[in-house]
């Protein structure tokens, strides 16, 4: 038996005791958890908690494994949202039900599209489900990744800020080329659109899609959201030659916001003017990630970040007001989480925390002061703020899979 694991690798030491020369299927350990409104699979896939972190494990045959391996590594070298690979074990013995079984981490804080239905917050799901699965299926393409088997069920979603970010976590029958070609993006659009349609239609026989939400409009919509992603990122357009500085920069700004980069901008002389053409990638992850734990030492995803920079930013202009003097950044970064954050994060009832990060609580509250504030006609303010959504919003909000997963396999 072999095992392989990308560092560090003394995350999956205590693996090593698990049975891996059984088949996957008929293992027995008081570490293996059943993980509830999971994702459908055509492999066996068991999932094991081992000092704090939870492992998904695939059977697959080992050429197949090894591709994956590899892949997800690729995808995250690219900075490509999905599942970190652990490693793989081979050569398990002529009992075992496959040659090899794919280590992948579980993602804290995430939610198969199942539980995101059985359990609806911030509004109907479809549409942020649908915005996260298309972001993700761009930035593959624009990387020369072919998923080959998009769909609802082979990613996870994490609420970040209130949005979704999808994750992905299959890419068995993904391949990796120097760019896509029209037709091989086609055809992985058409893949996503079928799959998405027979997910949702598995939904609406469970009862859990809304009645408003029709499974073959919703599928055609994620082929119209992408359409529309990739002209905007990728078109070119003619530029009349006394509004070259400004078009540009109004494209390029544009392509920031919506998180990409130029990666080669082209300008080719044309009858009519001056053709534009720009060449994207994806923007390197985590810019307001890494901003705000280099002034506060929170660690956020990158929207639920942003929406904390701004409060902090917000938190200056009050300080500077009060005090009628100018008030540095570190300074106000230093006192917003010392009087505003760490209050309210350490205010969240012991029996409520792990149901969500607490980036995204904090985000949450800022929200739900918002709304009382406009329904008081007046700031009710943070404590009240946080009183109430501990209250009233927290309780409702599932369990995350590390804390369901407790049922014995």
């Amino acid at each position: 038996m072999r095992f392989v694991f990308s560092p560090p690798a003394s995350d999956m030491t205590g693996l090593l005791t698990l049975p891996w020369d059984q088949p996957l299927a008929d293992w027995q350990d008081e570490r293996l958890v059943e993980i509830r409104q999971r994702g459908i699979s055509r492999h066996v896939v068991r999932f094991v908690a081992d000092d704090g972190k939870l492992f998904a494990l695939k059977s697959i045959s080992e050429n197949l494994a090894r591709r994956e391996y590899r892949l997800l590594r690729e995808l995250a070298d690219e900075s490509i949202p999905a599942v970190q690979v652990d490693g793989i074990v081979v050569d398990r013995g002529p009992d075992a039900d496959a040659d090899a079984i794919l280590v992948t981490r579980f993602l804290d804080y995430a939610s198969t599209y199942r539980a995101v239905f059985s359990s609806p917050r911030g509004g109907p799901a479809t549409d942020r489900l649908l915005d996260a699965l298309v972001e993700l299926l761009v930035r593959l393409h624009l990387t020369g990744f072919f998923w080959g088997d998009c769909s609802l069920s082979n990613a996870l979603f994490r609420a970040d800020a209130g949005s979704f970010e999808a994750y992905l976590v299959d890419a068995e029958t993904s391949e990796r080329h120097p760019s896509l070609t029209d037709g091989q993006r086609a055809f992985d659009l058409e893949i996503a659109v079928e799959r998405v349609c027979g997910e949702l239609m598995d939904l609406e026989a469970g009862e859990l899609l809304p009645a408003d939400v029709h499974p073959v409009e919703v599928s055609e919509e994620l082929r119209q959201r992408y359409e529309r992603l990739w002209l905007e990122l990728t078109r070119e357009e003619i530029i009349p030659p006394d509004e070259q500085r400004h078009r540009i920069a109004k494209r390029l700004r544009r392509l920031n916001e919506l998180g990409y980069d130029a990666d080669e901008v082209e300008l080719i002389p044309a009858p009519e003017g001056t053709r534009l053409r720009i060449r994207t990638r994806v923007a390197e992850s985590g810019q307001h990630s890494r901003n705000l734990f280099r002034k506060t030492g929170i660690t956020a995803d990158d929207n639920q970040a942003r929406r904390l920079l701004n409060d902090i930013a917000s938190f200056r202009g009050y300080l500077e007001q009060k005090k009628g003097q100018p008030v540095s950044e570190i300074v106000a970064a230093h006192r917003w989480l010392e009087e505003v954050y760490d209050p309210v994060v350490s205010s969240i009832p012991s029996r409520l925390r792990g149901r969500l990060a607490p980036p995204e609580i904090f985000h949450e509250i800022l929200e739900h002061r918002w709304y009382m504030s406009e329904a008081a006609g007046r700031d009710v303010g943070t404590t009240a703020a946080a009183r109430s959504y501990f209250e009233t919003v927290l309780p409702e909000v599932p369990q995350p899979f590390a804390a369901n997963a407790d049922v014995p396999a």
